[in-house]
């Protein structure tokens, strides 16, 4: 009896070859959606440095804990750590082995944390009285675009609890202008990546520290009328198209802490904001909700 022909595999046709291509640039999509852009700026950076210390992607058990090894005096190991976490993340997104999870890397790096571990130096809180005397210093400078810009921004991210990542990505399409003060959005924040959306709400204060007003006056000097409400000015005063950089929030704040003699100006950053209201209310003996959880729903909007 003869034998019946083996058919060969059918071959994917254009169309399937299109749909393959298309599935896998979503996933990617999606992929990308899960992680935040500061975290894949930070994986970034880990990777480069991993791979300008001479280590090689994919990396080898091995070479992982000789990074560890020569970076464990030199390196914080929270940072080390993140290294750690990039390098896993670089193996899991190309599809291959992470040598990361092998046991004694995660050994090796116990033993790192334990020697070497430091407590993480928290950000000096701004106490009311600091952001008042910010805005007088503010108040006396002759130019009017920056230290318009600069109060708006002291007195929206201590009164708003914002995070720098926070305060730097407001737009102006994101304020609510209220009889009692204003609301702003938060399309995304660091506590809500799923992106459902969050409300800040800023009461009017005094004249000399009030964020609402501080806020219109700097839109109406500035004549921003859309986009970013935090730009950048460069050094002939120009306005740039750009929201600010995050980083910038810290310089700011250290350099206004320097203007004001403030012996804590070193230690100041975008957290200060956030320690220094909650700070404020305890030493009040005022109870504000937003003080440990300032993400509002819409059912819950208090001013």
């Amino acid at each position: 009896m003869s034998k019946p022909p083996i058919s060969s595999p059918a071959l994917p046709t254009s169309g399937q070859k299109l749909l393959a291509l298309t599935n896998q640039e979503t996933l990617q999509q999606y992929l990308s959606q899960a992680t935040s852009d500061n975290t894949r700026k930070a994986y970034r950076s880990a990777v480069r440095q991993f791979e300008k210390w001479g280590g090689r992607l994919p990396a080898s058990k091995d070479a992982v804990i000789q990074y560890l090894l020569a970076r464990a005096q030199t390196l914080n190991p929270r940072t080390l750590n993140l290294h750690l976490t990039a390098i896993s993340q670089w193996h899991l997104h190309q599809g291959v082995a992470d040598p990361t999870h092998d046991p004694l890397i995660r050994k090796t790096m116990t033993g790192i944390r334990r020697t070497h571990g430091k407590p993480q130096q928290k950000a000096h809180a701004l106490r009311l009285e600091h952001i008042a005397k910010m805005i007088r210093w503010l108040d006396q400078q002759p130019e009017p675009l920056t230290p318009a810009r600069d109060a708006a921004l002291v007195l929206t991210g201590f009164f708003g609890a914002f995070r720098r990542s926070e305060l730097v990505a407001i737009r102006v399409e994101d304020l609510q202008w209220e009889p009692e003060g204003l609301v702003v959005a938060l399309p995304r924040s660091k506590t809500d990546q799923q992106g459902r959306g969050l409300y800040r709400a800023i009461p009017f204060g005094p004249d000399s520290c009030c964020p609402v007003r501080s806020l219109r006056r700097w839109l109406a000097v500035s004549g921003i009328q859309s986009g970013p409400v935090f730009r950048a000015i460069n050094r002939w005063g120009q306005l740039q198209p750009g929201a600010l950089n995050p980083a910038s929030v810290n310089e700011l704040l250290k350099k206004l802490g320097q203007r004001c003699q403030f012996d804590f100006a070193a230690e100041l950053s975008g957290h200060s904001f956030r320690r220094g209201l909650s700070t404020s209310a305890a030493r009040e003996n005022v109870e504000v909700r937003p003080v440990k959880a300032l993400n509002l729903a819409t059912s819950s909007l208090t001013y």
